[in-house]
């Protein structure tokens, strides 16, 4: 790539390159603070063209970016632009016939889901922070969420891309939907899951087909207190295998995440309270239905098995209910980034993992997470998270960069156990800035150099999202 300054653009769009605004995209989730060249705000797929020509052109590099809720740096840059997309909020078309949306890329995923309940669909994919992400950010990453477990992550959901490619061009690509397919090898089948999951690396999405899912006649929540970690693991792990229910989400929530929630849920005065001991762990649990059955005895009988007192259980019927109990497992998130913004100008922020192994040996997995803590001299932090699909969350804060270090140091150790029991270092948020050095604890070198392959394919000067993946 030429030079990454921003200083002799004459034809690109207008950039911001006052301070201020610089730093107002100089942060996300993640912690990181990384103050780009310059910013641009496109309100057109002609603005992200011409904007994207003239990088091609002058040498510098662009970072899209959606509504920065990445956990990995994946959306800010410390040189060249952050492009980003949510000037580009429209939803073009629904289709109720079809099931299909058409929008552009920074439309929150939360307005999605209000314009579509008045045409009775959802779109499945729910990540947490489903108020506060985009689209496109939700594609970039192949987001997911609590109902992961039932309808998969975004990737399956995504029928077509309209993607802005490295030279300019403006490409389409639609997935083939096809049973059968022996043209080459299968990495190059379908191109729209190039685009998925990319992190901004191959090129800047600027409309996406987005598959509809009809909205269930009945859905209810359950939290169910357990009086341990062991316990709750344990039900998470019957009710994946159980024939009598059928979990649309399973989530876990350690003691000191569960005291989160609590905490959250007594400030908002909502009905579904509890008094329970301060060790009490907890799972949330969805299910969901075409017609009206839902067997809530069979869930509260399965919970009392693995120790749950059936007086403590709180059900949570209809969307309203529901979406208050999400509000329960979006707090704790937030209460660590609240916990750890203190620490942020000092160089310390919340570390996150976001590791998977098959949901079998979760229990097995998490326990020794917490010895690798422990054997460092750590706090554990806290554990929660998507334990039906042996994905928890372990959330740590770091004070200053030699505990940042330290940390991570803990985190490694714990994904290398992760590997062997067949898992992932990067369930649903990306591997960004923050997590490329682990990437080769998971792929080999040959799949690395496939992967590069492809991105210098599309981006030969590397002028998209540098520093992310690989």
């Amino acid at each position: 790539m030429g030079s990454h300054q921003t200083d002799n653009i004459v034809s690109a769009p207008p950039l911001e390159r006052d301070r201020a605004i610089r730093e107002s995209y100089a942060r996300d989730a993640s912690g990181l603070w990384l103050v780009p060249d310059a910013v641009a705000r496109p309100s057109s797929t002609d603005d992200v063209t011409e904007l994207v020509r003239a990088a091609a052109r002058d040498g510098f590099a662009i970072t899209p970016a959606g509504a920065q809720t990445s956990t990995t740096g994946a959306s800010i840059c410390d040189h060249g632009v952050v492009l980003s997309t949510r000037a580009m909020d429209r939803i073009i078309d629904i289709d109720v016939d079809t099931r299909i949306a058409r929008v552009q890329p920074g439309l929150l995923l939360g307005d999605l889901q209000r314009a579509l309940q008045p045409h009775g669909f959802f779109f499945a994919p729910d990540p947490t922070s489903d108020q506060e992400c985009t689209v496109g950010g939700a594609i970039a990453c192949n987001a997911s969420g609590p109902r992961t477990l039932q309808y998969g992550a975004t990737r399956a959901h995504v029928n077509a891309l309209t993607v802005v490619l490295a030279s300019g061009e403006n490409v389409s690509v639609r997935r083939q939907h096809l049973e059968k397919n022996t043209v080459g090898n299968a990495a190059i089948h379908e191109p729209v899951d190039w685009f998925v999951g990319s992190e901004g690396t191959l090129g800047v999405i600027v409309e996406a087909e987005l598959a509809l899912m009809p909205l269930p006649i009945r859905e209810i929540g359950l939290g169910i207190p357990f009086p341990d970690e062991t316990s709750a693991l344990a039900f998470i792990a019957a009710a994946r295998t159980s024939t009598e229910v059928a979990a649309r989400c399973l989530e876990y929530f350690d003691a000191a995440s569960f005291g989160i929630a609590r905490g959250h849920n007594d400030a908002s005065r909502s009905s579904a309270g509890w008094s329970v001991d301060p060790g009490t762990t907890m799972v949330y649990a969805e299910q969901s239905s075409p017609d009206d059955s839902i067997p809530l005895d069979a869930w509260i009988a399965l919970a009392e098995q693995f120790g749950a007192n059936d007086a403590d259980v709180r059900v949570f019927e209809g969307g309203a209910a529901i979406r208050e109990a999400r509000r329960l497992r979006h707090a704790v998130p937030a209460a660590m980034h609240e916990r750890a913004a203190p620490f942020l100008k000092l160089g310390g922020r919340r570390v996150s993992t976001d590791w998977a192994v098959p949901y079998a040996s979760a229990a097995r997995a998490v326990a020794m997470a917490r010895q690798h803590a422990n054997t460092a001299g750590i706090d554990a932090g806290i554990i929660y998270g998507h334990l039906g699909n042996g994905h928890p969350h372990q959330n740590f804060i770091a004070r200053d960069p030699g505990e940042v270090l330290t940390i991570e140091a803990v985190v490694e150790r714990t994904l290398r156990d992760v590997i062997a029991m067949g898992g992932t270092v990067a369930a649903e948020h990306g591997i960004g800035k923050i997590k490329s050095k682990w990437l080769p604890l998971q792929l080999s070198a040959q799949q690395i150099s496939v992967m590069r392959a492809i991105r210098h394919a599309l981006d030969p000067d590397g002028m998209f999202a540098p520093g992310n993946v690989a």
